[in-house]
């Protein structure tokens, strides 16, 4: 359980950034320090994409690709309202 905290948060923190910065830097500054938080506890994947690739390469269990994007993209639907909520 929580690895799906630890995806939602890295998830939730790289779309904020992004979203509220545009700039490409501070987007690969974000996911390079979310990558580097997240990975050792959940793999840091951060992204749908990524955690079905790696089950399908056979490094993630299939009963946890269902678990981790979902709580991925509810992370980033929940940066998402952070951003129209309190952009400037």
């Amino acid at each position: 359980m929580y690895s799906y905290l630890v995806e939602f948060l890295g998830a939730a923190f790289f779309i904020y950034v992004i979203f509220a910065t545009g700039n490409p830097l501070a987007i690969g500054a974000a996911l390079a320090l979310t990558i580097l938080l997240t990975s050792q506890i959940s793999g840091g994947h951060l992204n749908p994409a990524v955690t079905i690739a790696m089950a399908s390469a056979g490094k993630l269990p299939v009963s946890e690709v269902l678990p981790y994007c979902m709580a991925q993209i509810f992370g980033g639907l929940t940066a998402l309202q952070l951003y129209k909520r309190y952009q400037f």
